[in-house]
């Protein structure tokens, strides 16, 4: 699994909390899980773009978990704008089975979800209550255009950044896939591997 951070101009990195617990919590449930900051971020090299060029970060990062884990399917996830580049992304590649979103910006200027709304792959969301930067009417809303399979976690009274629940959006994506395999995939189950990054 590939998982995504939020906004890199909003201190968005693969530190941020919910990106770091959520990964525990995919890892807890026997998912390598690669984490990685976009560019212009950390020690990476380059400069925001935008989404574009987040993009192509996040294809490069399936290209190495797909050479580091071939027999195994490949997942799109991420957390806020990190969530639009991985569930269009996903969507979009052949080898992504599975689609993780948290606290996706669906309606905000500038994001186009168009191959997410179309896609039949399956779909797992967490939502905090009182996010006020992608508020969770705008989740009910285009959750109920979203194709089966997808199913919702909503955490009670988080925000945004889930401050002080950061560990339960860990919680909630373990508890969602801990069973969950892709059907035509039963014979390739996840296979537990320690977080990784560049």
């Amino acid at each position: 699994m590939v998982f995504a951070h939020p906004l890199p101009t909003h201190g968005g990195t693969m530190h941020t909390k919910a990106v770091y617990q959520g990964t525990k919590g995919l890892v807890r449930a026997g998912y390598a899980v690669l984490r990685f900051n976009f560019r212009g971020v950390g020690h990476s090299e380059g400069s925001f773009t935008g989404g574009e060029g987040e993009k192509e970060d996040f294809r490069a990062a399936l290209d190495y978990m797909r050479a580091q884990f071939p027999q195994l399917p490949l997942w799109a996830a991420g957390f806020s704008f990190g969530s639009w580049v991985a569930l269009e992304t996903g969507a979009a590649d052949d080898r992504v089975s599975v689609l993780i979103g948290i606290s996706p910006p669906w309606t905000k200027l500038g994001y186009d979800f168009t191959r997410t709304l179309q896609s039949t792959k399956p779909k797992f969301f967490v939502q905090g209550e009182s996010d006020d930067i992608c508020p969770i009417q705008d989740m009910w809303k285009v959750y109920g255009q979203l194709p089966e399979p997808k199913e919702l976690v909503v955490i009670d009274a988080a925000d945004h950044l889930y401050d002080g629940h950061a560990t339960e959006v860990g919680d909630a994506l373990e508890d969602l896939l801990c069973d969950f395999t892709v059907p035509s995939q039963r014979s390739a189950p996840p296979a537990a591997a320690p977080e990784g990054s560049r």
